[in-house]
This record gives structure tokens, C-alpha cells and sequence, in this order.
């Protein structure tokens, strides 16, 4: 019954991005929480033979054109300003979300994340590159050394893997994926349905405690 949204994130996907910055507006109007789950798109994709759309969509004419016009759609929507392309794209984020674990854990999860999205798809850095991803940390006021080598740790590089597995084991195919319960929902496009699903637990969380109210 509670309004928790889970966010599979991973900094590789773009769309992630722009879902996780059009989620405050979402979450302030449902009463939600926010719930990230760090996982590897690469490994997603390696495990249900996905592909990107660039490279899935690459050879059929105008779905590219079409997939930038619906970006460009969403982010006048959501008052989305600062997204660019990175130059570097694709990413390996392998060192960057084992960095993630490493932060949260130390509870600096939400200043990473920032740093991370801005670094990789607002200001076109190479983050794959240790020493570019941990002066863009510090500069965040973080540790980027002591997160980096604490993100090598067995137990943070097992932890990220088996999210991984978790994700694919229920159903997740691609970035990003939300679960409100158990209902899956894929895209930044699903958002309306995510509000809708949120507001309906929110409903149902009212149903109950009128009826406890009563006993």
C-alpha cells in the first residue's frame, strides 16, 4: 500500500535522465517517495538481447528522427533545458554506479546522483575516465578518491550484479523501468500511468484506513 516509486537507474541511459529530472513535479503531486535502484543497462541488455535505439532503430528511416522529436516533446513538457548529448556516448558506467553504492552507503547518494547527471548529460564529460569522474566529484564537495576505492570493494561489485540479476528476473528489458508494487511500467513516456498507478495505491491506502478507523 505505500506510495513508493522504485526507479531502475543506471547514469548510462539518457533517458534516465530526463525521467528522473520530470519525477520531482510527479512525486509532489501524488504524495509519493522515491525509491532508486541502481543496475547496469549493459548487463540488461547482454541478458535479454536488447540493444539501444540507436543501434536498434539505426537502419529503420525516420524512427531516429521521430525518437528526437518525442525527446524534444518531453523535455518542453517538463520545462527540460539542460540536457546535451554526451560526445563520449556510448559510457561505461560500470565504475560510476559502483561509485553510486559506494556513496550511498555513506549516505552522499543524492549529491552523487547530481553530480553524475550533470557530468555525463549536462556537461559532456567523460566519466568512464577515473581522473575526470573523481575531480567532477569533488567539486560536488565529495570524496571522489576514498567513493572510488571503496567502489572496488568485492561486496559493492556483487551487490550492483545482482540488482542487475534481480531486474532481469522480473521482467526489466531497459532503462528506465519503474515499479509502483508489482506493476512494471517502461519509459519515461509511462509517467502518466505512473501517476495514475500512484494515485490508485493512494486510494486504496485511504480504503484501509477508513475500514481500521472502524474497528
Amino acid at each position: 500500500m505505500a506510495k513508493t516509486l522504485t526507479l531502475l537507474f543506471d547514469f548510462a541511459s539518457a533517458n534516465c535522465w530526463f525521467a528522473y529530472r520530470a519525477l520531482p513535479g510527479l512525486l509532489a503531486r501524488t504524495g509519493g517517495t522515491l525509491d532508486i535502484a541502481p543496475v547496469l543497462l549493459g548487463g540488461i541488455f547482454k541478458a535479454t538481447g536488447n540493444q539501444s535505439p540507436v543501434a536498434a532503430f539505426a537502419h529503420i528511416k525516420g524512427k531516429l528522427d521521430y525518437e528526437r522529436l518525442e525527446i524534444d516533446r518531453f523535455s518542453a513538457r517538463h520545462g527540460l533545458t539542460r540536457f546535451r548529448m554526451n560526445p563520449h556516448f556510448p559510457v561505461n558506467t560500470l565504475m560510476l554506479m559502483r561509485g553510486f553504492l559506494a556513496a550511498r552507503e555513506a549516505g552522499q547518494g543524492e549529491a552523487y546522483i547530481e553530480a553524475g547527471l550533470q557530468g555525463l548529460w549536462e556537461e559532456g564529460l567523460d566519466l568512464a575516465d577515473p581522473g575526470v569522474l573523481t575531480a567532477r566529484l569533488e567539486r560536488a564537495g565529495l570524496d571522489g578518491a576514498a567513493l572510488l576505492a571503496r567502489a572496488q570493494a568485492p561486496e559493492i561489485k556483487a551487490a550492483l550484479a545482482q540488482a542487475t540479476e534481480r531486474a532481469v528476473a522480473r521482467g526489466v528489458f531497459g532503462l528506465p523501468t519503474f515499479f509502483v508494487g508489482d506493476e512494471m511500467f517502461f519509459g519515461k513516456e509511462r509517467l502518466g500511468q505512473v501517476e495514475e498507478e500512484l494515485g490508485r495505491n493512494e486510494e486504496k491506502l485511504g480504503q484501509v484506513e477508513e475500514e481500521l478507523s472502524r474497528l
